[in-house]
């Protein structure tokens, strides 16, 4: 193919281009810290954002991976904060055991609470999804303060999530609540600072789901 330029890549194939970014990553990623399945994430968000900062900044609890492949083979629904998370998931994955990608941020009763109340959408559409999906895998790129919601009613025992990838991206209150998030005791994903966003919750999900595929096929890890 003649692009017109001087230019001319290495490859045009999909395939080929995704492993020999992935052969990039970890060459210039060089040693690190993280598990073969955390890194498999680690892989994908730095992947989807060419960021490595932002990719060893990656904090993910003990039973992180595990409880996410476990929540979507028991087909838990997936729970975004955003309609451009929902979008980016790669919801086949999900929807093959039985699972489904909810948001409920424009629903029209969370807009009518919310601005009965004079509260932010999220923050109600994180209750809506508390009460109806108590073990679901909850995803949070944008709202901080859906973060921030989401850990309140887990301190006071009204919501126990299976996992929560949380990272909003931002200068308001973001790299405070993924501080917040860090300190309890359940399954989540997070990292340290302002960035994320939907794009990186979103190549957490997806990195998640392919290992899901993979364990119900009897691959190793």
């Amino acid at each position: 193919m003649d692009f017109g330029t001087d230019f001319k890549p290495v490859t045009v194939q999909p395939q080929e281009i995704e492993g020999l970014s992935f052969q990039m990553i970890t060459e210039e990623l060089g040693e690190h810290s993280f598990s073969d399945l955390e890194y498999k994430v680690v892989q994908r968000i730095i992947h989807a954002s060419a960021d490595f900062e932002l990719g060893c900044s990656l904090v993910f609890h003990p039973l992180a991976i595990e409880a996410g492949i476990s929540a979507i083979l028991q087909g838990s629904p997936v729970i975004a904060d955003v309609r451009m998370v929902e979008a980016g998931i790669a919801k086949e994955r999900i929807q093959r055991y039985g699972g489904e990608v909810r948001v409920h941020i424009s629903d029209p009763d969370v807009m009518e609470e919310a601005k009965a109340l004079g509260t932010t959408r999220a923050i109600m559409a994180t209750r809506k999804a508390c009460a109806q999906a108590p073990g679901g895998i909850y995803v949070i790129g944008n709202a901080p303060t859906a973060l921030l919601e989401l850990i309140r009613l887990v301190k006071e025992g009204a919501a126990r999530p299976g996992l929560i990838i949380g990272m909003p991206v931002g200068f308001v209150s973001a790299a405070e609540s993924k501080d917040e998030l860090r300190k309890l005791d359940i399954p989540y994903i997070t990292n340290i600072g302002r960035k994320g966003g939907s794009t990186i919750v979103v190549a957490a999900v997806n990195a998640l789901s392919l290992l899901a595929v993979r364990r119900a096929a009897g691959e190793q890890d």
